[in-house]
C-alpha cells in the first residue's frame, strides 16, 4: 500500500513545498469558516499555499488552484495527559483517516515543518540586518530650560504659523512647531527645523504619537529618528506624565485599583443575576482574544443591522467563489466569514444533557465555551494600524470609525452598507463683529453628545462626596463609596445645540481675525443614528479620564427640531475668500487681499525656479509653477509640475495679463494638493500603459484605491483624458453630458492653475447620504467598564425579537435589566412608521 501511495504522489511532488521563513501556515483555522482541527471534519492544510480549509471548503480551493495534496489535521480531546492527536498526511482531500502511511521523505519533511511552524498571527521578529533606531547621543545629557512651559493634551498649534498637524515639541525649550512640507500636500512649513538651526536644540518629539508605550523622537543634529531612554523625564518636564502612568490590565477586574469601579462592572454585566443563556442564529458569542472585547462588541452590533447582513452574509457564496487566491487577506471574505458564523447558529448550540450532568458534577460554570475566535479577522482589520494590530485594549468608537472607513474603501458598488450611518452636518458660522454668516455641510457618521457634569441633578451629593473624599485622603482613611453624577439626556442634547466659539476665526468680511461662533444642525438624518456619550477626556497630566456619569437614554428619540434650515431671510453671507498666506518675507498679512493666494509681489522667486530647472524641467514651466503657487517654495511648485506636465502648454512662456492683482489664481493650494492622488499610485497605473491623465482621473474617481482604479479604467473606456477647452466643456454640460469623473473635491484640474482663463470651480460631489424623518428607536448600545479606553472591558446589549440580549464575549444571555444609563455608544434605527 505504501508503494502504491508513493507512486500515486509522484505527479504531485513538484507542488509540495516546505515552509520557509516568512511563510504563514494556517493550521488552526479555516480561511472561509471557523473550522479547526477540533471540528468534526478536521482541518485540511494545503501543502503548497499553507492555507487551511474545513471539509466544506477544501473542494473550492481544489477547483480554483488544482492543488491536490493536503495535510489533514484532526485533534480529539481525551481524558488522558496527551490530549491532542494529529493524523498523518492525506493525498486526497476526502480521506481523513490514514495514520500509518509511509510517505516520501520530502512529504515527511514538509509535514514536520508545517506542524512546527509558528502562528501566522504572530508578528515577525525584525531581521538582524534591518535598520534599528539608535539611542540619541543627546538624550542623557539634554539640558532642558526651566521656562515654565506646560503642554496641554490638545489644542496645539505651531507657534509660528496656523498649522495644527504634524506638530513637534522641542524637548529643550518646549517650543511647538510644525514639521516639513511633503510632496503629497501633508506636513507643515518646516518651522521645527528652522528653530533647530536658530537655537541648536537637537531633539523633538511628535505630539500626536505620545502614548504610554513611547513616542516618535527625531534628532535634527543626527538627521534621523532616534530613541530617547529618558523620554518620560523629558516629557514630564513640560507637564506630560503619560509615560509614567502604567496601564491597568483588563484581567485585573477585582484588583484594588479597580475597586471604585466595581459597581460599574456589576451593573453593566448584570452580575449577581441568574441570566438565561440563549443559543441559535444571531446568538453566537465572540471569544476574547485578550483585550479584544472592543472588537467583539462592535461586530455584534454591526451584524445585527440588515444592510450589513445582506451585503456580506447574503452574498456569501458569491464572495467566497470570487475570493482571491489568499482569502485570509480579503476584507469581503473575512467579513462574510464572521457574519455567517454569528448568524448561522453553527457555533451556538446548547450543551447536551450528558454535558450538563458533567458540569454539575465538576462544578464548572462554563465547561465548553461556545462562540468563535476572530483571530484571522483581527489580523486583517488591524494590519498596518499601530493600535488595532496590538494586543492592547482600544476605544470601541475609534474602531468603529476605522471599520467604517475600510468598508467604504472596499465597496465595489456605488453604495456600501456603511451608508446607513452617514449624515450631513450643517455648520453655521457667524462673524460676531459683522454679523455675516457662512453655511457649510460636512459628512459624519457619529453624533457626539457632550455631558455637562455641572448640570447633574445630584450636584449637592457630588459636592459632599468630594469633601468626604478629600478628608479621607488627608486622614489616610479608606475613600467613601463613590457617587455617580446623574445628568439628564435633555441637558446633553441642549449642550450639543449650543453655539461654540471658533478659535482663530478669520472673518472674510473684515479681512482680519475676529470672534466667531459656530452652531451645528442635521442637514440629513441617517437610517441608523450612532450616538456617543463623551465620557472620556484628557486631564492636564495627559491621562485619559472617564466621567463616572449616568445618562438615562430614551428608548425613542425625536430630533426633528435639530434639522438645519439653511440661509435665512435677512442673513448676509460672508464673502467666499480664504485668508492670505503669511510668507517669511511678509510677516504681516495684507488684510485687503481678496485672493485665494496672497502673492507678496508679482516677481518670481528665481532661486526656486533654478532648483526645479536643475531637476531637468523646462525653465518656463518652472517659472509658471513658482508663480502659480504663490512663491511658496520649490517643494510646492514641484507638486504643481507633477499635476500639469502632461498639458500641451506646459513649457510655453508665462503670460500674465496686467498685474498679479488683475488675474490672481483662484484655487486654494490645500485643495489643489489634496485633489492629487499619490504619485506612486499614478506611476503604477501609467507603467501599465495608460495615459497619466487617465490614471489621475481613475484614482480620483475611486478615492485613490489602486485596485478599484484599474477596474474603473476598464469599465470607462470613454472616460479618458478630456482635452476640451472651457467653452467646449460648458457646451457639454448644457447638453447634459457628465464630466464629473474629471473632478475631485469640486475642482477640475484638466487645465492648470496657469491657464489664462481657468475653468470655474464646481461644487464637490455630494456624499452618499440617506435622509428621512428624525425619529428613532434604540436597538443596541455598547458599554465600557474601567477607568479609561486604554483598559477595561466592553459588552453590548442588542434588542432582538422584542427582548434585550447581553453579549459579553462568548457568553450570550437574556438581559434582565439592561443598563441603558451607563452606555458609551448608542445605536438608534429610524422608526418604520415615521
Amino acid at each position: 500500500m505504501a508503494m502504491d501511495l508513493g507512486e500515486l504522489m509522484v505527479p504531485y511532488m513538484p507542488t509540495i513545498r516546505v515552509p520557509r521563513t516568512g511563510d504563514r501556515v494556517f493550521k488552526s483555522e479555516c480561511a472561509f469558516s471557523y473550522d479547526t482541527p477540533e471540528s468534526e471534519g478536521g482541518l485540511y492544510v494545503c501543502m503548497n499555499t499553507f492555507l487551511g480549509f474545513g471539509r466544506e471548503h477544501v473542494e473550492r480551493h481544489y477547483r480554483k488552484t488544482g492543488q491536490s495534496v493536503y495535510l489533514h489535521l484532526k485533534r480529539t480531546v481525551k481524558e488522558v495527559e496527551d490530549a491532542h492527536l494529529l493524523s498523518a498526511v492525506s493525498a486526497q482531500p476526502g480521506d481523513t483517516t490514514p495514520s500509518c502511511i509511509l510517505s516520501p521523505v520530502q512529504v515527511t519533511i514538509a509535514c514536520d515543518a508545517m506542524l512546527n511552524a509558528p502562528s501566522p498571527y504572530r508578528k515577525p521578529e525584525p531581521l538582524p540586518w534591518d535598520d534599528e533606531i539608535q539611542v540619541s547621543k543627546h538624550s542623557r545629557g539634554l539640558l532642558q530650560q526651566d521656562s515654565g512651559v506646560r503642554i496641554p493634551p490638545s489644542g496645539w498649534k505651531c507657534s509660528r504659523c496656523e498649522m495644527r498637524e504634524n506638530l513637534w515639541l522641542n524637548l529643550t525649550d518646549g517650543a511647538v512647531l510644525c514639521g516639513k512640507w511633503f510632496f503629497d500636500g501633508t506636513g507643515g512649513n518646516g518651522h521645527a527645523l528652522e528653530h533647530y538651526r536658530e537655537t541648536g536644540f537637537p531633539l523633538a518629539v511628535k505630539l500626536d504619537t505620545i502614548t504610554p508605550d513611547g513616542a516618535d523622537v527625531y534628532s535634527f543634529d543626527e538627521e534621523e529618528a532616534v530613541v530617547d531612554p529618558r523620554l518620560a523625564d523629558h516629557l514630564a518636564h513640560f507637564g506630560i506624565d503619560v509615560l509614567q502612568k502604567k496601564k491597568k490590565p483588563e484581567s485585573g477586574r477585582t484588583g484594588g485599583e479597580l475597586q471604585p469601579h466595581l459597581s460599574e462592572w456589576e451593573l453593566v454585566q448584570e452580575s449577581g443575576r441568574k441570566l438565561k443563556a440563549v443559543y441559535g442564529s444571531g446568538y453566537t458569542g465572540i471569544k476574547n482574544l485578550g483585550n479584544s472585547s472592543y472588537l467583539g462588541a462592535t461586530m455584534q452590533v454591526l451584524f445585527s443591522i440588515p444592510e450589513f447582513q445582506r451585503a456580506y452574509v447574503g452574498n456569501l457564496q458569491r464572495i467566497f467563489d470570487y475570493s482571491p487566491l489568499d482569502p485570509t487577506r480579503d476584507f469581503h471574505t473575512q467579513m462574510a466569514k464572521l457574519g455567517h458564523a454569528l448568524l448561522s447558529g453553527q457555533h451556538s448550540k446548547p450543551p447536551v444533557k450528558s454535558e450538563l450532568i458533567e458540569q454539575v458534577v465538576k462544578g464548572d460554570r462554563d465547561p465548553r465555551p461556545t462562540g468563535v475566535s476572530p483571530r484571522m479577522f483581527k489580523a486583517l482589520i488591524g494590519a498596518e494600524h499601530p493600535e488595532f494590530s496590538s494586543n492592547r485594549q482600544q476605544d470601541a468608537l475609534q474602531f468603529l470609525r476605522h471599520l467604517v472607513s475600510i468598508v467604504e474603501r472596499n465597496s465595489a458598488s456605488p453604495e456600501s452598507p456603511a451608508d446607513v450611518f452617514r449624515f450631513l452636518v450643517e455648520e453655521r458660522t457667524q462673524c460676531c463683529q459683522s454679523g455675516k454668516v457662512r453655511y457649510a455641510q460636512r459628512p459624519d457618521h457619529i453624533m457626539q453628545l457632550p455631558v455637562p457634569v455641572e448640570a447633574a441633578t445630584n450636584r449637592e451629593e457630588l459636592l459632599e462626596y468630594e469633601v468626604r473624599k478629600r478628608e479621607a485622603e488627608e486622614n489616610r482613611m479608606p475613600p467613601p463609596p463613590p457617587v455617580r453624577a446623574r445628568v439628564p439626556f435633555t441637558v446633553c442634547l441642549q449642550a450639543f445645540t449650543e453655539p461654540e466659539n471658533v478659535p482663530d476665526f478669520w472673518s472674510s468680511a473684515l479681512q482680519a481675525k475676529s470672534a466667531g461662533i459656530k452652531t451645528s444642525r442635521f442637514a440629513t438624518f441617517p437610517d441608523y443614528l450612532v450616538v456617543q456619550i463623551k465620557k472620556f477626556s484628557f486631564g492636564v497630566d495627559w491621562i485619559p479620564k472617564k466621567l463616572d456619569v449616568s445618562v438615562e437614554m430614551p428608548d425613542f428619540l425625536d430630533l426633528s427640531r435639530l434639522r438645519g434650515t439653511g440661509l435665512q431671510a435677512g442673513e448676509e453671507v460672508l464673502p467666499d475668500l480664504a485668508p492670505p498666506i503669511i510668507t517669511p518675507e511678509d510677516p504681516i498679512a495684507p488684510r485687503r487681499s481678496p485672493w485665494r493666494f496672497s502673492l507678496a509681489a508679482p516677481e518670481i522667486d528665481e532661486s526656486s525656479v533654478m532648483q526645479l530647472a536643475e531637476m531637468g524641467f523646462p525653465l518656463e514651466a518652472c517659472r509658471k509653477a513658482v508663480y502659480y503657487t504663490g512663491n511658496m517654495g520649490a517643494e510646492m511648485a514641484f507638486s504643481w509640475i507633477l499635476a500639469h506636465m502632461e498639458e500641451p502648454d506646459f513649457a510655453e512662456p508665462l503670460a500674465v495679463s496686467g498685474s498679479a492683482q488683475d488675474n490672481p489664481p483662484t484655487r486654494t493650494l490645500a485643495s489643489f494638493l489634496a485633489s492629487q492622488p499619490p504619485e506612486e499610485s499614478v506611476a503604477i497605473v501609467t507603467s501599465m500603459g495608460f495615459p497619466r491623465q487617465l490614471a489621475i482621473q481613475a484614482l480620483q474617481a475611486t478615492n485613490n484605491n489602486l485596485e478599484r482604479a484599474l477596474d474603473w479604467i476598464f469599465t470607462h473606456p470613454d472616460g479618458a483624458v478630456e482635452s476640451e477647452q472651457p467653452c467646449d466643456r460648458a457646451e457639454q454640460e448644457e447638453e447634459g453630458e457628465s464630466s464629473g469623473d474629471t473632478t475631485h473635491n469640486g475642482l477640475d484640474f484638466s487645465h492648470g492653475l496657469g491657464s489664462s482663463a481657468p475653468p470655474a470651480e464646481r461644487d464637490p460631489p455630494a456624499p452618499r447620504v440617506k435622509d428621512g424623518p428624525g425619529r428613532y428607536e434604540l436597538f443596541a448600545f455598547i458599554s465600557h467598564m474601567g477607568p479609561s479606553t486604554m483598559s477595561g472591558h466592553y459588552v453590548c446589549h442588542i434588542k432582538k425579537e422584542g427582548r434585550w440580549v447581553i453579549y459579553n464575549d462568548h457568553k450570550v444571555c437574556l438581559s434582565e435589566k439592561p443598563p441603558k444609563n451607563l452606555g458609551y455608544i448608542y445605536f438608534y434605527q429610524r422608526l418604520s412608521h415615521s
